[in-house]
């Protein structure tokens, strides 16, 4: 191996370490609890003992099948919806207007999302309270359940409202291919409805881009503890905030069993995995006699209708929720029915904001960190691999979407003995490093399709005209790519914001955000105050994405070529 092929390789094994490294070693200290072996606590053997409590816990059925059940039903809802949509609209100034509404969504926290959608369909919500009392009759809040239902409804629909961004940003960057116009017209020609051409002829090709992505939402959606706390039902709660329950029970020996907990929710999500893989290949398989019985569905109207229907909806829904934290933050008093606060007051709310400065300041100071550090070690990465050429970058992404297809509590508990070991449990630099094996499988998943798209030619006339490597990346490659940079370090940022578990675990209480804050604050009473986090939480990401626009502009304003592109 020369030296050149050598220094190419040092991304590549960072990027392990810093992924798989602490992934399997959080595996194995899940593991050992979860068969008796804790020396720490005096376990120092092997035993079956924290299972066989593990399934003496009452309801413990009813946690795993809500946990399954939710997650899946969630992430094949958010696919339907999005596959629906552009098999519909796709090329259209609809979807193109759909597109710039949904991209703002993809930055607002889970926990954000999930308090201000609470707010809308809660008895005493925004929905209720348009209607009534000139329609419903109601002066008071009907007795209904609702938010925390036993069916997790509510949960499942928070995580449709948050899973739909993200997927229809995937599936767009799968759809930004060569010839996929071409495609939908070539079918229209031979008879087909612009719905069949896309799901007989340009879902099979992108398909695979976007099938990571979806395994990563359901190994996401079946094991949410901050949305599931919040909007989830409580008796009994899903699995995975049971496990968070017991992790931090006084009691150290119900730790043991916490991590027999984490291993079944491993293969809970394995399980649902498994059962989307069995219904992709019955789905596979009806669409191939489909296409053989050449079938053209050209009355497609009410489906694209329909399609069109449910993503406003969702996009609705969001954006009142939005609304309506922001209304709850200035509102001072806000009683049933009233649909509009009676009095508002920012007093409050300043208030608050001062007493929240700390966790602010310690959520800016992670997501500024996690978000330089994914960002450069993916540019560093995406710089390497591009110029070896060798292909080991398809094989690295095993190890960069590893954290995303593994349950978090099923290493996290691993992770924090781990870190208790080597005396950094509850510091900064413990909860930087867990944010960052989670934020930089999206910052590499948002900067690698720019990154290779770029055209080739530039750096050619370049080097032809004596560039040196260097040069080329700080004088051609990279002010090329501002805005997909920048838009990356949003993303980066966004998702730092919304770590809610690796923040409360590995920081023991002792690293406090925002999110932590606003989910605690969400299971108590105070609306306003619940609100005013959430809309902190909001902040971050906002201003992110909203630097990531205004300095192309402003920079380029003078070369149109290189402004952002408006749709």
């Amino acid at each position: 191996m020369t030296k050149a092929a050598g220094l190419r390789t040092i991304p590549a094994l960072v990027t392990v370490c810093l992924l798989a490294g602490p992934v399997l070693a959080g595996l194995a200290g899940t593991v050992l609890p979860a068969f008796g072996y804790l020396p720490v606590l005096g376990y120092g053997s092997l035993s079956l003992e924290p299972f066989r409590q593990l399934s003496a816990e009452p309801g413990l059925v009813r946690s795993v099948a809500l946990s399954f059940g939710t997650g899946l039903v969630a992430s094949l809802l958010s696919l339907a919806i999005v596959l629906a949509f552009a098999a519909g609209w796709y090329g259209t100034a609809t979807f193109r207007r759909i597109s710039r509404l949904l991209s703002p969504l993809l930055s607002v926290p889970h926990a954000a999302a999930a308090i201000g959608l609470a707010f809308l369909i809660a008895p005493s919500g925004f929905a209720v309270r348009l209607f009534s009392p000139w329609a419903t009759g109601w002066t008071r809040p009907p007795d209904l359940l609702i938010v925390q239902d036993p069916m997790g409804m509510a949960m499942t629909l928070g995580l449709v409202a948050k899973e739909v961004p993200f997927l229809f940003l995937m599936t767009l960057a799968a759809l930004n291919r060569p010839h996929v116009r071409d495609y939908f017209k070539a079918g229209e020609s031979l008879g087909y409805g612009r719905m069949a051409v896309f799901f007989t002829i340009v879902l099979p090709q992108i398909y695979p881009l976007i099938r990571l992505p979806v395994l990563a939402v359901i190994a996401y959606s079946t094991s949410v503890v901050d949305v599931a706390t919040i909007l989830g039902s409580t008796t009994p709660p899903p699995l995975a905030p049971r496990l968070v329950s017991w992790m931090n029970d006084p009691d150290l020996e119900m730790r043991l069993m916490a991590s027999a907990g984490a291993l079944l929710q491993l293969m809970l999500s394995t399980a649902a995995i498994a059962t989307y893989l069995a219904l992709e290949t019955v789905a596979s398989a009806f669409a191939r006699a489909s296409a053989t019985r050449g079938r053209r569905r050209q009355a497609d109207g009410a489906a694209r209708r329909t399609a069109l229907g449910v993503m406003f909806i969702v996009i609705a829904a969001m954006i009142l929720s939005i609304a309506l934290l922001v209304l709850w933050a200035a509102a001072k008093s806000w009683w049933f029915p009233a649909a509009l606060p009676q009095h508002w007051s920012l007093e409050r709310a300043g208030n608050a904001f001062i007493l929240g400065l700390p966790a602010l300041t310690s959520t800016l100071a992670l997501a500024g960190l996690a978000a330089v550090i994914a960002t450069s070690l993916t540019i560093w990465l995406m710089e390497a691999q591009g110029r070896s050429g060798n292909g080991s970058q398809r094989r690295l992404k095993l190890f960069i979407f590893l954290p995303l297809l593994l349950p978090q509590v099923s290493f996290l508990f691993g992770l924090q003995m781990l870190f208790l070991v080597f005396g950094l449990g509850g510091s900064f630099l413990s909860v930087l490093l867990a944010h960052l094996v989670f934020v930089f499988p999206y910052a590499f998943l948002s900067l690698s399709d720019p990154w290779q798209r770029l055209d080739p030619r530039y750096e050619k006339a370049a080097a032809a005209l004596g560039a040196s490597r260097a040069r080329i990346f700080w004088q051609v490659r990279l002010p090329i790519l501002l805005r997909p940079v920048l838009v990356t370090l949003a993303v980066a940022a966004a998702v730092s914001v919304g770590q809610y578990l690796p923040t409360l675990m590995i920081g023991a209480g002792r690293i406090v955000t925002v999110t932590t804050e606003s989910v605690a604050l969400a299971s108590g009473g105070n609306r306003q105050f619940a609100a005013l986090y959430a809309v902190l939480q909001l902040i971050i990401p906002l201003a992110g994405f909203s630097l990531a626009a205004a300095v192309p502009a402003v920079v380029y304003r003078n070369r149109a070529a290189l402004r952002p592109a408006l749709f």
